[in-house]
C-alpha cells in the first residue's frame, strides 16, 4: 500500500533545469565552444563534482579566463531566464490531491536548501511537505541514494510504501537504488535521456491524476 510520495526539485517541481542548460550554451557559445546535452547531463540531478560546466569551459579556453568569470556571465543569462518560471504543470494539483488521498509527501533535492526555500516561497509550496531533505543533510547526494533513504527514515515508509518523482537519470538511479517506486516525469531537457528500468513514465504532472498513478503502481 502506498504511504507515501516523494519529489525531487529542480527540473520536477519547478524545472530550473533548462534554462540552466541553455544558459551555459549561450555563454560556451560567447566564446566559439559548444556545450553537447550528453557532457551536460553527467551534472544533471546531481552537484557539478560529477561535472564542472565552468570548469570545463576554461579548460578548453586553456583558462585564458577564469572560471570565476564564467560564473558571473552564466549568472547573469540564467537570472534572465529564470524570471518569469513557475511551477510545472501539474504539480500543485498532485502536492494537494497527495494531502487529500491522507499520503505524506516528501521532498529529496542533491541542490542546498538556501537554493529551493525562495521558490518554496514564492510558490506557497512549504505546507505541502511533511519533510524537506537537500544536499545540507547528507554526505552524498544523488545518484547515491542516501537522500531517499533519509526522505523515507523521516516519513517513517518502506521502499515498497513510496512512490519516487523524478526527471533526469542522476534522480532516477537513486530512488531505484533505494528501492522506492520510480515514476519519470521528463522535462523538456531530460526527455532525450536513456531511461530504463523504471515503473511508470507519464509525459507530465498535469497527464494523469495522482490517484491513477498509485492505481497502475499497486496493480
Amino acid at each position: 500500500m502506498i504511504k507515501a510520495v516523494i519529489f525531487d526539485f529542480d527540473g520536477l517541481i519547478v524545472d530550473t533545469e533548462t534554462p540552466a542548460y541553455h544558459a551555459f550554451c549561450k555563454v560556451y557559445g560567447s566564446y566559439g565552444k559548444e556545450l553537447p546535452l550528453e557532457t551536460y547531463a553527467k551534472c544533471v540531478g546531481t552537484s557539478f563534482d560529477a561535472f564542472n560546466p565552468y570548469t570545463h569551459l576554461a579548460e578548453m579556453l586553456q583558462h585564458e579566463v577564469d572560471s570565476e568569470v564564467i560564473r558571473k556571465q552564466v549568472d547573469v543569462v540564467y537570472r534572465e531566464l529564470l524570471q518569469h518560471i513557475q511551477p510545472r504543470p501539474g504539480v500543485v494539483d498532485y502536492l494537494r490531491e497527495a494531502g487529500e488521498l491522507g499520503l505524506k509527501v516528501g521532498l529529496a533535492s542533491s541542490s542546498y536548501f538556501n537554493w529551493i526555500e525562495p521558490y518554496l516561497t514564492k510558490f506557497d509550496l512549504h505546507d505541502y511537505f511533511d519533510s524537506i531533505n537537500t544536499a545540507d543533510l547528507v554526505q552524498k547526494v544523488k545518484p547515491d541514494p542516501e537522500l531517499y533513504l533519509l526522505s523515507m527514515q523521516r516519513l517513517g515508509v518502506q521502499p515498497e510504501e513510496a512512490i519516487s518523482f523524478e526527471d533526469s537519470l542522476n534522480g532516477f538511479i537513486a530512488a531505484q537504488k533505494a528501492g522506492l517506486h520510480t515514476v519519470i516525469v521528463p522535462n523538456e531537457m531530460t526527455s532525450t535521456f536513456p531511461f530504463e528500468h523504471y515503473d511508470l513514465e507519464i509525459p507530465g504532472m498535469e497527464s494523469m491524476p495522482l490517484k491513477e498513478v498509485i492505481r497502475r503502481l499497486e496493480k
